[in-house]
């Protein structure tokens, strides 16, 4: 119970200010970001929209964590199912801080292939996410003013930015945490149960040759919580010790995208089938971009 203790410490200490970064542009993107905007940029179809989202979230230095609560702002602005997918698996899966640990610590060949690699990715889970038909936030959550019922010719009077200011805050670290809050407590204490009582050393020790490490990357990413700058000295290391590169490139593309906040808010927000589709997309992807990096580093 120590050692779960001390784990799980330790992952709120590392996720709180991520999250803390994510509710504060959530709430800067719902109160300063005109609908109209993101509509127009992420609500259309096509491959424009999720090419936006997926540029944006290669840059954006937020963890899978951060991202949710900026995803799901997208989301209830009208954002599509693609673009709010390819903003999740892009913004977690790297970083420009990120891409120079990378370069610094494993060298140039990871670091290019993994910025377009992550471009791929998202962008080939953003048009599947497309192609499932989901019903938008934007029209159940649009709360429209009592007055403009029962008067034509009543008019909004505009905020001041304080107002604005206190209705971001107020959004991001007040509705928001109310609505996906327990959700990601709950995937902070799956993800210390896991450290603590998997055998994850044994297992690395034991079975880190051949195909298996592909197998290995896909499970220990998805159970584990990774960070896109973390994974990287753990993927050196286990490259070293005789891990498959492309495993290893595989463990760091599906690695920091995926944690158990993720799938329990993607599962309350969009329901099982899009959850289903994300992970098994994000599964086959990274299970491909990895094989490719096997070949090209031969």
């Amino acid at each position: 119970m120590e050692q779960f203790t001390h784990i799980f410490l330790h992952y709120l200490k590392e996720v709180i200010p991520a999250l803390a970064l994510g509710f504060f542009i959530s709430g800067f993107v719902h109160e300063f970001i005109p609908e109209d905007l993101v509509l127009k940029y992420l609500g259309k179809s096509g491959i424009k929209p999720i090419f936006y989202s997926t540029l944006i979230g290669t840059f954006l230095p937020v963890c899978c964590w951060g991202s949710l609560p900026i995803a799901i702002s997208f989301y209830k602005k009208g954002a599509k199912l693609g673009p709010v997918l390819a903003f999740l698996v892009a913004t977690p899966a790297t970083s420009i801080s990120a891409l120079l640990v990378v370069y610094s610590v494993l060298g140039l060949q990871f670091a290019v292939y993994i910025f377009f690699a992550v471009i791929i990715m998202g962008i080939t889970i953003g048009l599947i996410g497309n192609s499932i038909k989901v019903e938008s936030r934007r029209t159940q959550e649009n709360i429209t003013c009592p007055h403009c019922d029962m008067k034509s010719e009543h008019t909004h009077q505009q905020k001041t930015t304080a107002q604005k200011l206190v209705s971001a805050l107020k959004y991001a670290f007040i509705e928001l945490p109310k609505e996906i809050g327990l959700e990601l407590f709950i995937g902070l204490i799956l993800a210390a149960v896991v450290s603590t009582f998997l055998p994850v050393g044994k297992l690395i020790k034991n079975y880190l040759g051949g195909w298996f490490g592909y197998v290995f990357s896909i499970v220990f990413g998805i159970v584990m919580y990774l960070c896109s700058t973390a994974s990287v000295p753990l993927v050196d290391s286990l490259m070293k010790q005789g891990m498959n590169v492309g495993a290893c490139m595989t463990l760091l593309l599906i690695g920091p995208v995926t944690s158990y906040g993720t799938i329990l808010v993607l599962k309350k927000e969009y329901g099982l089938k899009v959850l289903t589709v994300f992970l098994a997309s994000l599964i086959v992807t990274s299970l491909i971009l990895g094989l490719g990096f096997q070949i090209i580093s031969r």
